[in-house]
C-alpha cells in the first residue's frame, strides 16, 4: 500500500520540523485530513470531536510516580512515537472512598491533564483563545478530573478549559524528615505546576493564548490556587489571573513540623519508623497499605493532609505573605457558597453523629472552646429549622480550623485588594441540587453545591448522573458561566443583561449570586464578621 502526499500536505511537514524538530509525514498528513489531532512538546494526541468542543483526554504531563519517583518532584513526561489517544480519561490518584459518594483509587500512574477547546466545525486551533485551568477539590485526599465535563465553560464562554490530576492524601500532601526539605509535603502542589508549565508550552497548539492563563479550583483546588499564589519564586509567569471557589488564602496552615508529625506517625503503621530508611522503607509498601494506614492516622477529621508552610513550595502562609506583597499579583475572583458547612453536618449525621438542641452547645464547643458561650448567645438554635442547620451556619459564617468559611473569604480580599483587583461572591442558590442523600434537615446552598452551575450534572463520581438546574437555576448558571470566563478573558467579569460587578471595596459590594436576585449585598452582616473578629482578632485582622 503507498502513501500519497500532497504537496501542500508537504509543506505541513517542514513546519512540523520547524515547530517540533522533527519530521513526521504521518502525522502531517493525518492532520490536514483530522481537525481531531493536535501534535504536543512529546508527540501527536487525536481527541474527539462532538457536542461542539474537541476534546482531549488523558494526556500525560509527568511520568508515573512510582518506584524512586514516589514521593519525587514530577519527572516530565517521556515522548512517544505514533498519534496517542486521547479520548478517554485516565485513573484517578489514589485515594479511598468517602462518605459513601466518591470512587476509591489504587493506581499511582495518575498525572494526566484534558484539554476541551470549542469546536466551529472548521479547524480553528489558530485562534488564541482565553484559558482557564481547572483544579479539582476533594480535602486533598479524593476526586478526580474526570467528575467535571468542561464542554458547557468552553463553549459558553469560547475558552479553552483545562483540568488535570495531581497526587493526593498521603502520596501528595504528607510531609517526613525523609523527604526533599525543599518541597516536603508540596508533592500535589508541585504536579499542579508541572501541568501549569505543560500547559504554558503546549496550549497554543490547542488554540489556546499562553499568555492569558487563568488558575481556578474549588474546594481543596482553590487552595491549591492560594498556594500557587504565594510562591511567586515559583509560579510567577504560569497564570495572570485567579479563580477561588470555597478557599480562603489566608486560612492557618501547618507547620512543616506540624506535618512531619503526621507522616511519621502514617510511617510507623506501615513498619518505617527509622527515619534513616523510612524514604526507601514506605516506597516500597504498596498503595493500599499506605492508604489504610492514612486513613487511620486522619480517623474524623478533614483536615490531616493540607499542604505545609515553610518549603520552597509554600513559603509563608497567606496572612504574612500577602501584606508584605510576596505574592504573585494577579486579579482574582473570590467567594464560596452561603451555607457552605452544612454539608459537613450531613456527612456527620449520615456517620451516626446526632446533633439536637440538647447536644448543640458540646458540639460547638469541640471547635470553639472557651467561646462557646459567645457564640450560642449569637446563635441560638432556636433561630433555626433544626439544631443541625444552626450547627451548620456558625461553622459556614466562621470556623478557625477550617478555611472554608465565609469570614475568612472576605478576610482573603480585604488584603488582596490593597495591591490587586478583586472580584468577590457568595452562591446563594438554596435551590441547588442535592450533592448527598437527604440528611433530615435543611441544608441550603452547601459546600460544592455551585459545581452543576459550571459542569452540568456533576456528583460525586464518574457516572455524573446529578440532575437538570431547574429553570431560574439554570438561568443563573448562564450569567454565572458569563461572569467567570468573561474575568478569564479580560480580568474583568462581566454578563449580559447582569448586574455591573466591580472590584470589592467595602463589605456592601459582594456578588450575591442567587436566582432573581443577582446584585451586590453586604456578606459580612450576613456572616456576622464583626462579631467573629472580636473572637478571634488574630486570624480576622481587617
Amino acid at each position: 500500500m503507498s502513501i500519497k502526499i500532497s504537496i501542500a500536505q508537504l509543506w505541513a511537514v517542514g513546519a512540523a520540523v520547524i515547530l517540533f524538530g522533527s519530521a513526521d509525514p504521518l502525522y502531517a498528513a493525518r492532520k490536514a485530513s483530522d481537525p481531531a489531532v493536535v501534535m504536543t512538546d512529546k508527540g501527536a494526541v487525536r481527541g474527539v470531536i462532538g457536542k461542539g468542543v474537541r476534546e482531549f483526554k488523558g494526556i500525560p504531563y509527568a511520568q508515573p510516580p512510582v518506584g524512586e519517583l514516589r514521593w519525587d518532584l514530577p519527572k516530565t513526561a517521556s515522548a512517544w512515537k505514533g498519534i496517542l489517544d486521547a479520548t478517554k480519561y485516565k485513573n484517578a490518584c489514589p485515594q479511598v472512598e468517602r462518605y459513601g459518594l466518591t470512587e476509591a483509587s489504587d493506581n499511582e500512574d495518575c498525572l494526566y491533564i484534558n484539554v476541551t477547546v470549542p469546536y466551529t466545525g472548521k479547524s480553528d486551533l489558530t485562534r488564541k483563545r482565553a484559558v482557564i485551568v481547572w483544579l479539582h477539590g476533594g480535602a486533598f485526599v479524593g476526586g478526580s478530573s474526570a467528575l467535571y465535563p468542561l464542554d458547557y465553560m468552553a463553549k459558553s464562554g469560547d475558552v479553552v478549559v483545562v483540568s488535570m490530576n495531581y497526587r493526593l492524601g498521603i502520596l501528595g500532601f504528607t510531609a517526613h524528615p525523609a523527604f526533599d526539605a525543599e518541597h516536603n509535603g508540596g508533592y500535589g502542589l508541585e504536579d499542579q505546576r508541572a501541568a501549569l508549565r505543560w500547559v504554558k508550552k503546549n496550549i497554543a497548539a490547542f488554540g489556546g493564548d499562553p499568555n492569558n492563563i487563568t488558575i481556578a479550583g474549588e474546594s481543596a483546588g482553590a487552595a491549591g490556587v492560594c498556594m500557587h499564589i504565594l510562591a511567586p519564586d515559583e509560579t510567577t509567569g504560569l497564570f495572570h489571573k485567579a479563580i477561588t471557589q470555597s478557599a480562603g488564602c489566608v486560612t492557618p496552615l501547618p507547620s512543616l513540623e506540624d506535618g512531619q508529625k503526621i507522616g511519621r506517625q502514617v510511617a510507623a503503621l506501615v513498619g518505617c519508623s527509622d527515619d534513616a530508611t523510612a524514604l526507601s522503607c514506605l516506597r516500597k509498601k504498596s498503595v493500599k497499605e499506605l492508604l489504610d494506614a492514612a486513613t487511620t492516622v486522619a480517623g474524623s477529621s478533614i483536615v490531616t493532609y493540607m499542604p505545609v508552610i515553610g518549603t520552597k513550595t509554600v513559603p509563608l502562609p497567606g496572612a504574612q505573605a500577602i501584606p508584605a506583597g510576596k505574592f504573585v499579583h494577579v486579579p482574582m475572583l473570590s467567594g464560596g457558597t452561603r451555607d457552605e458547612l452544612r454539608l459537613y453536618v450531613a456527612y456527620a449525621i449520615q456517620a451516626g453523629q446526632s446533633v439536637t438542641k440538647d447536644n448543640y452547645a458540646d458540639l460547638l464547643k469541640e471547635t470553639y472552646g472557651k467561646n462557646t458561650d459567645a457564640i450560642v448567645g449569637q446563635y441560638p438554635s432556636s433561630d433555626y429549622s433544626s439544631a443541625a442547620s444552626a450547627l451548620g451556619t456558625v461553622w459556614s459564617d466562621f470556623r478557625p480550623d477550617v478555611g472554608i468559611n465565609n469570614c475568612i473569604y472576605l478576610e482573603t480580599s480585604k488584603l488582596l485588594r490593597k495591591s490587586v483587583p478583586v472580584y468577590q461572591f457568595v452562591f446563594a442558590d438554596r435551590n441547588a441540587p442535592a450533592v448527598t442523600t437527604n440528611p433530615g434537615f435543611e441544608m441550603g446552598a452547601v459546600h460544592s453545591s455551585e459545581l452543576p452551575y459550571q459542569f452540568p450534572h456533576y456528583d460525586n463520581t464518574t457516572k455524573i448522573a446529578g440532575p437538570d438546574l431547574a429553570p431560574a437555576s439554570q438561568k443563573l448558571a448562564g450569567q454565572m458561566m458569563a461572569y467567570w470566563t468573561s474575568f478569564a478573558k479580560t480580568g474583568k467579569p462581566s454578563a449580559p443583561n447582569s448586574p455591573v460587578w466591580g472590584p470589592f471595596k467595602s463589605d456592601d459590594m459582594v456578588m450575591n449570586l442567587e436566582p432573581g436576585k443577582v446584585g451586590y449585598f453586604n456578606s459580612s452582616a450576613a456572616h456576622n464578621c464583626t462579631f467573629w473578629k472580636e473572637l478571634y482578632p488574630n486570624i480576622l485582622t481587617q
